[in-house]
C-alpha cells in the first residue's frame, strides 16, 4: 500500500489543515489502497516549541499587527528567492525533517504550508530525497517561504503565480496546474430543495470571521443593529463572549450562530445566503467563489490576508467596506444593482477560466505521480541489477 504525507503547519485550525483534508478527501474517493497521513512538522519536532509558535503568533497579531506586518513584508514575502532568515530555519530544522521522512517512509509528500516545503526542497536539490513532493498553495499569492524549483509539481491558485514560477524559478509549465485554492468536495454541492436564497424578499448576509476574537466584528455589527434592510447570520465560532453578546441585543434580523461542527451545515449556510461578509483567507473565500455570491470584505489580518485582499479588490472577486459609510448601504449598492453584479459575475468567471484543473482531477494527478516515481524506481532497480549481474 502506497503512503502518503500531508504536511501543514501548527495544530491550530487554519486554512492549511483545511486544504490537507480537502486533498485527503479527494484522493481517498478515488484511490481507496492508499494510507495518507497528516503531520505537523513544528509538533513532531517539539510539542511545546508548537505551543509557544502559535501562543506567540496569536498574540503578535493581535496587539502589534504592524511589526508583524513588516516582518512578513521583509522575511517571508520580499519577493526574493531566499532571505536569510529562510536559510537560518533550514540549517536549524533540516536534520528533524530527514528524520521524519526517514521515520515515515511515505511515497509521495504533499506541503499546504510553505516551511516544510522550503526543507522538503532543499533536500531534493542536494540528492537526499527522491520520492515527489508537491506544493498545494493557501493563499492567492505564493510567498518566499515555499520550496519552487526542485519540488515536482505545483497546484497554484491563479495564473500569476504560475507566471513567477516560470519566469523567476524557471520551474517547467508542465510541473503546474492552476487549480485555485482546493476546497472539501462537501462544498461543491449544490443547495437541496427548500433551500432558498432570498430572492425578491429580504437579503441574507452571512458573517464570517468571529471564531479567533481577530477582525473587528463586534464594531461591524453595531452599525447594523438598527439596520433592517437584511437578515445577518453570524458564525461565531468558539467565540461565547461574541455568542453571548450578539444574543443578549435579541435582534430579530441578527442571528448568532455557535460552531459548527459539519461541513454539510455550513454548506446549506453557503448555499442559503445572498452575500457573505468575511476576512480574505485563502480558503474561506476559495469556497465562497465556488457559490457564486458576492464577497464583502470587512477586516484583513497582517501578512497574508493583506496580500490576498489586494489580489481580490485587483481582480474584481471582492468588495472591501469602506469605513466612513453604513453597512447596508454599501450591500445594497452591490446586491440591488444589476449592471455591478453582472461585472462582478464576469470577474469570477474569468479567474475560473484560469483553472485548468478542476478538483476533481487533482487525485489523478497525484496518483499519476505516484505510478511515475514507482515505474522510475522499478527502473532504477533493474539497471542496478543488471549493473552487478555484469560487474564480476
Amino acid at each position: 500500500m502506497k503512503k502518503i504525507l500531508i504536511m501543514p503547519l501548527l495544530r491550530m485550525p487554519s486554512g492549511h489543515h483545511q486544504v490537507a483534508e480537502a486533498v485527503a478527501n479527494m484522493i481517498q474517493q478515488q484511490k481507496k489502497d492508499v494510507e495518507i497521513k497528516k503531520i505537523d512538522f513544528i509538533s513532531y519536532t517539539s510539542g511545546i516549541l508548537e505551543a509557544i509558535v502559535t501562543n506567540l503568533y496569536l498574540k503578535w497579531i493581535r496587539y502589534t499587527p504592524g511589526s508583524y506586518q513588516w516582518v512578513y513584508g521583509k522575511y517571508v514575502n520580499a519577493d526574493s528567492k531566499e532571505t536569510a532568515l529562510l536559510k537560518f530555519y533550514k540549517h536549524l530544522f533540516m536534520k528533524k525533517m530527514k528524520q521524519l521522512v526517514a521515520e515515515e517512509k511515505p511515497d509521495l509528500i504533499i506541503c499546504t504550508h510553505g516551511f516544510p516545503s522550503l526543507l522538503l526542497s532543499q533536500l531534493k536539490a542536494d540528492g537526499k530525497l527522491s520520492i515527489p513532493v508537491v506544493n498545494v498553495y493557501t493563499d492567492f499569492f505564493m510567498n518566499d517561504m515555499w520550496g519552487k524549483e526542485a519540488i515536482d509539481a505545483h497546484f497554484v491558485p491563479n495564473k500569476q503565480v504560475q507566471l513567477s514560477l516560470m519566469n523567476k524559478f524557471k520551474v517547467p509549465k508542465k510541473n503546474i496546474f492552476i487549480t485555485g485554492i482546493p476546497v472539501h468536495s462537501e462544498f461543491l454541492l449544490k443547495k437541496k430543495d427548500g433551500l432558498q436564497r432570498g430572492g425578491e424578499n429580504r437579503k441574507k448576509v452571512l458573517i464570517c470571521g468571529g471564531n479567533s476574537g481577530l477582525g473587528d466584528i463586534i464594531n461591524l455589527l453595531q452599525d447594523v443593529k438598527d439596520a433592517r434592510d437584511f437578515d445577518y447570520r453570524v458564525l461565531c465560532g468558539n467565540n461565547q463572549k461574541l455568542l453571548k453578546q450578539i444574543q443578549s441585543w435579541k435582534l430579530p434580523h441578527i442571528t448568532p450562530i455557535s460552531y459548527i461542527t459539519s461541513r454539510s451545515a455550513m454548506n446549506n449556510l453557503y448555499n442559503e445566503a445572498d452575500a457573505i461578509i468575511t476576512k480574505p483567507g485563502g480558503v474561506t473565500i476559495s469556497e465562497v467563489i465556488r457559490k457564486n455570491i458576492p464577497i464583502f470584505i470587512h477586516s484583513a489580518l497582517p501578512g497574508q490576508e493583506e496580500v490576498n485582499l489586494k489580489f481580490l479588490k485587483d481582480r474584481g472577486l471582492a468588495f472591501e467596506f469602506m469605513p466612513d459609510q453604513p453597512i447596508e448601504s454599501q450591500l445594497a449598492k452591490v446586491i440591488g444593482n444589476d449592471k455591478k453584479m453582472s461585472t462582478f459575475n464576469k470577474h469570477l468567471a474569468a479567474y475560473n477560466k484560469e483553472l485548468n484543473v478542476k478538483e476533481k482531477d487533482i487525485a489523478s494527478l497525484i496518483e499519476s505521480l505516484l505510478e511515475n516515481h514507482a515505474y522510475k524506481e522499478m527502473r532504477q532497480a533493474r539497471n542496478d541489477s543488471f549493473y552487478v549481474s555484469t560487474s564480476y
